[in-house]
């Protein structure tokens, strides 16, 4: 989360970007991502060189030759303002179209990429700021870019919105991604999901990444994203790059629209937020899905493609808006049922309506399952989130010190602490499910339903079906005692008012 003195730097770049003549806030995010992108690629090189002078050995893939150094960011950078301009405008743009080949992600989404910066002084300006911005500490860039797109005034139209890091983070942990998975977002947007898997991935499996193989893989073949939205497909590939994944597989895709036989059963974990737009119509949507529901409805469309991109033995974790979890049309029992008796629908998480604000204040649940084609539900999990660690409102302020935020925060925290952030004790409890937390009422904030109870509710998921709601008994005063104190009252009154008539004769 962006604070302080870091935060204001970031408003004085925006303001500088308005006040400079570009006002579209998406137009904003793609000029600053490409200048950060151009910076972060000066400091790959800068440790390359580093290396191959310890090692003694050549500089490994570089990424400037001799004829593209004037290019880097700390050269163009050091000229005056008119001819570091032209550089960027005449040189760099069309370099970085071409950058890792032609056959690679980024050029491939890279070939649109223009320079909108409209003056020498704007751009003079926005390097200058970048150069004071920590991007080489900690996770600086996701929190910078984290920021930045909650300033998207559009985000929440046509069902889109941001998914908020610290939720992201809380999915990432509770599916566990392994260095052999193949992840897949079929909604990717700025690609949050992927990034926050490798992240994962990244710190929990440094060692095996170092196998040759596996680094392959990381870079190759672990990750997918796919969106019909050319600028975020860019600021996707973008973002990837600098949390050092190399060649993720970011392509323009209607996940909905296209037949999906081409990917079926070729990923082992889906994480992902898609947008809840409402209907489609049946001339425009994969025969493929409609097959399995009859439906316009697009969450359960995509719920129906998160099936067939499965693997056998791949999981998932999807936000879905409350109503797939208890609509009564035939295609949400319809696909309910898919979930409970042809797969394993492993969790239920409910969301507080405030989680997505200022964009929507829908109300969500976060659907965990593995596709078998075999069955398995035995028991769902259900937990009952209350508090994410920011207040429920637009403003979503902080209700806890950073080191206190996440599902994994650096400081333990107490009870006083939980119940303004909750995140650390879902992913306990998760762990758990199997064991202890079988014991659970159904009072509590987390609980096991068998399955024959959610058949016998015709396969509805709201978790306010199963919990049980203690209601504390309260001792009144009988009512003639509470009487006799309001004539008491009013005895004294009257007698008062004696008293003051008898003084004023």
């Amino acid at each position: 989360m962006i604070t302080g003195e870091l935060r204001s730097k970031i408003d004085k770049l925006w303001d500088a970007f308005w006040s400079g003549g570009i006002s579209n806030p998406m137009e904003v995010i793609e000029q600053i991502t490409y200048l950060m992108f151009i910076k972060r690629l000066d400091g790959i090189q800068t440790s390359k060189e580093r290396r191959a002078n310890l090692t003694g050995e050549p500089i490994e893939n570089p990424i400037y030759t001799a004829d593209t150094r004037d290019l880097r960011w700390s050269v163009f950078t050091e000229k005056q303002p008119d001819q570091m301009y032209k550089t960027v405008a005449d040189r760099v743009f069309p370099w970085l179209r071409e950058l890792g080949g032609k056959e690679s992600t980024y050029s491939h989404h890279m070939k649109d990429a223009r320079f909108t910066i409209p003056t020498p002084n704007l751009l003079t300006k926005a390097v200058d700021i970048l150069a004071e911005l920590p991007l080489d500490q900690g996770d600086v860039k996701g929190d910078l870019y984290e920021y930045m797109l909650s300033k998207i005034a559009t985000a929440g139209q046509n069902g889109q919105f941001r998914t908020p890091r610290h939720i992201i983070q809380l999915m990432v942990e509770m599916m566990n991604p392994s260095p052999g998975d193949e992840i897949c977002d079929p909604a990717c947007g700025t690609a949050g999901f992927l990034v926050a898997g490798a992240e994962y991935v990244q710190r929990e499996h440094s060692e095996t990444l170092l196998e040759r193989n596996q680094q392959r893989h990381f870079h190759n073949s672990m990750f997918h994203g796919f969106d019909f939205d050319s600028t975020m497909l860019r600021i996707a590939s973008m973002n990837m790059l600098l949390h050092e994944v190399e060649q993720p597989d970011i392509r323009y895709r209607d996940s909905l629209a296209q037949n999906v036989a081409d990917e079926t059963e070729r990923y082992s974990l889906i994480l992902a937020n898609p947008p809840f737009a409402g209907s489609l119509d049946f001339e425009t949507t994969a025969e493929d899905l409609l097959q399995v529901v009859k439906t316009k409805k697009t969450e359960l469309l995509f719920l129906v493609l998160f099936l067939r991109l499965l693997k056998p033995g791949g999981r998932a974790a999807v936000i879905v808006p409350d109503g797939v979890l208890f609509g009564s049309t035939k295609a949400h029992v319809g696909l309910r049922k898919i979930l409970v008796e042809d797969h394993k629908l492993d969790a239920i998480v409910k969301l507080p309506s405030g989680v997505f604000r200022p964009y929507a204040g829908v109300s969500t649940a976060i659907l965990c399952f593995t596709k078998t084609s075999a069955g398995g539900t035995d028991n769902v999990w259900f937990y009952d989130l209350t508090a994410d660690g920011y207040s429920l409102d637009d403003k979503r302020t902080p209700l806890l010190p950073e080191e206190k935020q996440g599902p994994r925060p650096k400081v333990a925290l107490n009870e006083a602490d939980h119940e303004m952030n909750n995140l650390p004790d879902i992913l306990a409890r998760w762990g758990r499910r199997d064991g202890s937390e079988q014991e659970r009422p159904r009072t509590a904030q987390s609980f096991i339903v068998p399955k024959a109870d959610i058949v016998a509710q015709n396969y509805d998921l709201s978790l306010n079906r199963y919990k049980e709601v203690l209601h504390e008994e309260v001792t009144h005063r009988p009512p003639l005692d509470i009487i006799a104190d309001i004539e008491n009252i009013e005895s004294e009154i009257q007698s008062g008012l004696s008293i003051l008539k008898a003084g004023l004769k």
